[in-house]
């Protein structure tokens, strides 16, 4: 298993340091074009080249020295965010390059095999007496590009092959910049109806609001945490559910976000769970503690009944786990999910567990489980699931990437979070509140 994650990680690098060099190189012949003077233009280049090696080292390397700020500062806007724009844009376009130089390659090798082949097992041409005898059959036993009628040659189809790519190669910094300026910030509200068999009807009717990955900082920044606040408050909510992940990586974000997070009402209250950032950074105890000060309960393997007209609804909350080796050492990796979670069950009612992993689902559905509520896959944050269903980075650690699932009577809804990790851009996943509908089906 270790092998197998050595291996990803050194494809990713392999395939991140071939997209800069790629890059670096196209720069560099363009420089050429523009600038006449040779000294100049390596001036530049090297330049360019420590600059871009002192802010990678900065952003990855030193920057948690520094602390996470919770607003957004002058560095972020003007050295992290074009950083990563760039980084999101030459990665996929490096991705798009070499898809269109794979597809040119494989197109050439069948034209040349088709060609050969044709020429080998052709019929010989008939003698026609008007032919002089020496040009005979010459263009039949020698084709090549360009020498059917309207076929442009071989140069000016490589040189339309090539513009083409490029264009199209560039269309992932177009695609990067918008997630980074207005992707990541274009709220949805999405309304999901739930339609629980066993749903008591003194609940039928009943509206949860779901957040899901805050992950506090400079692009999220607590003041904007707040207007979410707002919004959820205003979708008016009978309970508010919060699915972990409520910091990136820094311990001291905890009590701004929970400071931000403190001001969302419910007449059932808010509760939640925790994330894996909460478990990889040691603030699960410290950030339970900040919340039941503030009125939020933080469920840790635990179980809340609901009461209303006489009847109940039971909602259970566990800290985040995994199957898969993720984080560092002893990030509580399990070989069952959901441990002990049968005795927080209530078989009289319905049964809803918050856990930040929606790979929990399989064996949520096994312990008959109603209705699940999960975030933890950002909805996958840069996707491509509008063209193809696997063209998501969450497919990699999961099936549930987003929305609502349902398999043998258990349901599940896996919110896209409102956050960012690692890069400030979503594409294809917008950030999300989610509020459910309870309805007793039929």
């Amino acid at each position: 298993m270790e092998i197998a994650r050595l291996f990803v990680i050194g494809a990713i690098l392999v395939i991140f340091l071939a997209s800069q060099l790629y890059w670096f190189r196209r720069l560099g012949e363009w420089g050429e074009r523009l600038i006449a003077s040779r000294s100049l233009r390596q001036a530049l280049a090297g330049i360019a080249a420590i600059a871009y090696l002192l802010l990678f080292a900065h952003l990855f390397a030193w920057n948690r020295e520094y602390g996470t700020p919770v607003e957004l500062t002058p560095r972020a806007a003007l050295l992290e965010a074009p950083f990563f724009w760039w980084l999101i844009g030459s990665l996929m376009g490096f991705g798009l390059i070499v898809i269109f130089w794979t597809a040119d390659r494989i197109v050439r090798t069948a034209l040349w095999g088709y060609r050969k082949t044709a020429a080998a097992l052709g019929p010989a041409p008939a003698l026609d007496p008007a032919d002089p005898p020496s040009t005979v059959g010459q263009a039949e036993l020698r084709p090549s590009v360009g020498s059917n009628p309207g076929d442009p040659p071989a140069p000016d189809r490589r040189r339309f092959l090539e513009q083409t790519a490029m264009v199209v190669s560039a269309a992932p910094f177009v695609v990067s910049g918008y997630g980074l300026l207005y992707g990541r910030l274009n709220l949805e509200t999405t309304r999901q109806r739930i339609k629980l068999p066993r749903l008591p009807k003194a609940f039928h009717g009943f509206r949860i609001a779901q957040l899901s990955d805050i992950h506090i900082g400079p692009f999220m920044p607590a003041e904007e945490i707040r207007k979410y606040v707002e919004i959820a408050n205003e979708l008016k909510p009978d309970l508010i559910a919060l699915t972990g992940d409520f910091i990136t990586w820094d311990p001291q974000t905890q009590g701004p976000v929970v400071e931000a997070l403190s001001a969302l009402r419910a007449p059932y209250g808010v509760v939640g769970c925790l994330g894996n950032h909460e478990l990889w950074y040691e603030v699960e105890e410290s950030i339970s503690r900040l919340f039941a000060a503030r009125g939020i309960r933080i469920l840790r393997h635990e179980n809340v009944l609901l009461h209303f007209g006489g009847e109940s609804l039971n909602l259970i909350g566990v800290d985040f786990q995994t199957m898969r080796p993720m984080g560092p050492p002893g990030a509580r990796f399990v070989r069952k999910y959901l441990t002990g979670v049968e005795r927080l069950m209530r078989p009289e009612t319905v049964n809803i567990l918050m856990s930040h992993n929606p790979s929990t689902f399989d064996r949520a559905t096994a312990l008959g489980i109603d209705l699940s509520l999960a975030g933890h896959t950002h909805g996958g944050q840069v996707t491509l699931e509008f063209i193809h269903p696997s063209l998501s980075p969450s497919r990699l650690i999961t099936p549930y990437v987003k929305g609502w699932f349902e398999r043998e009577g258990s349901q599940l809804y896996v919110n896209s979070g409102i956050g960012t990790m690692f890069v400030p851009i979503r594409v294809g996943a917008p950030p999300e509140i989610t509020v459910f509908e309870l309805v007793r089906e039929g």
